[in-house]
């Protein structure tokens, strides 16, 4: 929700100065096309980080999928067809280079009527998001709403909202909606009665309305237990329980801060115990702060950041979106994001989940696609991306490796076939039919379109969204960096160069793409993987590391230390693989494609240049 966060405040500063437990088991299913022997384990939360089944370090890198869900079209579904789902899961895959997915769900489409959950919606959700977990790509579903729900809004309005049923609503009897002076939806958050007090309402369970959203989730969850078979279920990674929760008006003399530790805490406690009921048990709640607690702009940011919520880890995960709301306004960041830009911001996520010792996932970044902002879009993406690889801006990355710290998990808001060909009815008004961007409330985010033969195109530069990242790593991560060459316009942007005290690295990289990833090996067998965007094909792909200097590596083989090898999932994506069977031995490997058929004495020349480098600055 890009424009949520800072509108109101800077029109402000401008105007002032079912179911039950039975069900029928699913059908044995085969693992995806192209899974090797190390793939499809579940992935849990340990010592702060995400691990598959054999102790490697997992990265969820993807989109959340999508903003269709928020819309009456498709009946609060992401999809018109399960065809296509599997459409849009293989474009995830091999366009935009994603493993995960946030996959939003509706509760006003679980649970019409109240205390009837719509199995038929569940199932049709359930083959939806199936499609993605056939492909591959793993999936933590989200319980989404935003302004609490579109049957707060009258026919006739500008806006709208989504998430709770129109029972939950018509319970307590709201105020007509007004946001008054509003320019942007995000205002009707701290301006619009009606949204303050459903909200308000809900966290504290008047008319029994979160009573009864805990109930349709536990069956939601356990439909999912029962429906999907041990293998799909496997690739569920945990559950979103609430998307930006807000208080929407805080009690006399209540802080943020004590909000989220007497009401918003409380509730994810009650959810986790939902989760445990539904045979969840091994699965994270992935939860949110105040949504206001990370906003970066001062007069609006709220303390918050669950601080008082004690260990999350293994248990839950710290859960955050961010956009900036300074590129966004227009007006408090007249110019273009550059190099760190939002490393400050992302080492303030890392560093809370470090301190609630568990992982950190970013479930929502991006920024828009279209409008007086737009211009801003390819150096921001570029700059939160680098935010989430590193610690560190690209100025200060090879001086100082040891300094950048665990490689961010995040889900780009956001990934919607039908961007631009909507045929939304606005609040159910016949007479506004919104067709453009997003069809909700001018957003205009979507990183993918259909062209006019039907098939998935990017909306942004292929080389910012399918990016190499480390997607498994067998130990754990020293440090990490990825120049993607991404472009504003027709202007090439690079903010991480290889310096020239590594000239024959230099030379090997030329123009390129790069990624450079250090490593501490943790003794396992299955190796340490990392995502090759389609820039990178085999033929001219080159690996420098420790393991090994090598142009075009190989098919992977058990006893192959550098090696390709498909994706699960039959998309067509592929994988590097670097085998290093040891246990606390530190090792390093650049990936370029930026070499042609490089001579034997350069590749010799850069390993060993890149070793020396590596055991200079990390010990």
């Amino acid at each position: 929700m890009p424009n949520i966060r800072v509108r109101l405040l800077i029109v402000l500063v401008v105007l002032c100065g079912f179911l039950t437990a039975g069900g029928g088991t699913p059908a044995a299913a085969a693992t995806p096309p192209d899974s090797l022997w190390f793939d499809g384990t579940p992935v849990t939360v340990r010592d702060g980080r995400f691990v598959d089944g054999h102790g490697r370090e997992v990265v969820l890198r993807g989109y959340n999928v999508s903003g269709e869900t928020k819309l009456a079209e498709h009946q609060g579904l992401p999809f018109a067809s399960v065809a296509d789902a599997r459409k849009s899961a293989t474009a995830l895959r091999a366009l935009g280079g994603g493993n995960t997915v946030r996959f939003l769900l509706s509760w006003a489409y679980a649970e019409p009527v109240r205390g009837q959950v719509d199995t038929a919606y569940l199932s049709a959700a359930t083959a939806q998001l199936s499609a993605f977990l056939d492909a591959g790509i793993r999936v933590y579903p989200d319980f989404h709403q935003d302004l609490y729900s579109r049957y707060l809004f009258d026919a006739g309005s500008w806006y709208t909202g989504d998430g709770a049923p129109e029972w939950a609503v018509d319970a307590g009897n709201y105020p007509d909606e007004s946001c008054g002076i509003c320019f942007f939806w995000g205002q009707n958050i701290t301006q619009n009665e009606a949204v303050k007090r459903a909200t308000y309402d809900f966290w504290h369970n008047r008319y029994g309305v979160q009573d009864a959203f805990l109930v349709t989730a536990e069956k939601t969850m356990t439909y999912l237990r029962q429906h999907l078979t041990d293998t799909q279920f496997a690739g569920l990674v945990g559950f979103d329980p609430y998307n930006e929760p807000h208080p929407g008006t805080l009690d006399d003399g209540q802080s943020s801060r004590a909000w989220e530790r007497d009401v918003l805490w409380p509730f994810y406690e009650r959810f986790r115990a939902r989760m445990d009921a539904a045979g969840w048990r091994d699965k994270p709640a992935f939860v949110e702060p105040n949504l206001f607690w990370n906003a970066n702009l001062d007069f609006q940011r709220q303390e918050g950041g669950l601080l008082d919520a004690g260990t999350l880890g293994p248990r839950y995960v710290f859960n955050t979106h961010f956009y900036d709301q300074k590129a966004i306004s227009g007006v408090f960041m007249p110019g273009k994001a550059g190099d760190g830009s939002y490393t400050g911001d992302f080492r303030t996520v890392r560093d809370r989940a470090a301190a609630a010792r568990t992982a950190a996932v970013v479930s929502e970044f991006g920024h828009p696609l279209a409008g007086t902002v737009a211009d801003k879009a390819p150096t921001v993406l570029k700059a939160m991306y680098q935010a989430l690889d590193s610690r560190l801006p690209g100025a200060r990355w090879w001086s100082d490796p040891a300094a950048s710290g665990p490689v961010l998990s995040g889900t780009q808001w956001q990934w919607d076939l039908y961007h631009g060909r909507h045929h939304e009815l606005m609040n159910g008004n016949p007479g506004k039919v919104l067709t453009e961007g997003d069809a909700w409330n001018d957003e205009d985010l979507s990183a993918v379109r259909l062209d006019d033969s039907g098939r998935p195109v990017l909306r942004q530069d292929a080389r910012l969204l399918d990016r190499l990242y480390p997607s498994a790593t067998a130990g754990t991560t020293l440090a990490f960096t990825y120049e993607d060459r991404s472009r504003d316009g027709s202007t090439t942007l690079t903010w991480n160069p290889v310096p020239s005290s590594l000239p024959n690295v230099r030379k090997l990289v030329g123009s390129g793409q790069y990624g450079l990833l250090l490593w501490r090996s943790g003794g396992g067998q299955a190796p340490t993987e990392l995502h090759l965007p389609a820039s990178f094909p085999a033929s001219a792909t080159t690996v420098v590391s420790d393991l090994g200097a090598v142009h075009a590596p190989p098919p992977y083989a058990r006893d192959t230390r550098i090696g390709v090898a498909a994706e699960p999932g039959g998309t067509g994506s592929r994988r590097l693989l670097l085998s290093a069977p040891d246990a606390g031995v530190t090792h390093v490997a650049l990936v370029t494609n930026g070499a042609t058929a490089p001579a034997a004495g350069l590749l010799d020349a850069a390993r060993a240049e890149l070793s020396a480098w590596a055991a200079q600055k990390v010990s």
